[in-house]
């Protein structure tokens, strides 16, 4: 199934965002605002179908396989080091510091090794 857009503006009451509460001129928060994330998510899109099991977000997706490759990192690593780092996170989309990594690492293996 086709992937929600990773721009959501729907905020929780109790948490600030990840965009107020990082350093503006962190390389990797400077890179994510300058990534045409949208030409990503229309040249995916159309690889998604329309049924089944709604895909987790492109820009998720395709950031963790560029952090991956920034940073020279396993598959494992750069799991592990988006569930600790808030800029990993921005730079995948999120909007607030999620704690635990959401998406099922079969998934994520499958979109690499594809």
């Amino acid at each position: 199934m086709k992937p929600k857009s990773s721009h959501s503006s729907h905020h929780s009451f109790l948490h600030q965002s990840l965009e107020n509460l990082l350093n503006p001129s962190d390389k990797l928060y400077k890179l994510a605002n300058r990534i045409p994330w949208d030409e990503f998510e229309e040249s995916f899109l159309s690889l998604y179908s329309d049924e089944g099991r709604p895909a987790k977000p492109i820009r998720l997706m395709v950031g963790l396989l560029l952090l991956k490759q920034i940073e020279t990192l396993s598959d494992e690593v750069v799991v592990e080091r988006w569930v600790q780092n808030p800029y990993y996170q921005y730079f995948c989309g999120e909007i607030e510091f999620q704690w635990s990594f959401q998406l099922i690492q079969v998934s994520w293996f499958i979109f690499v090794n594809a």
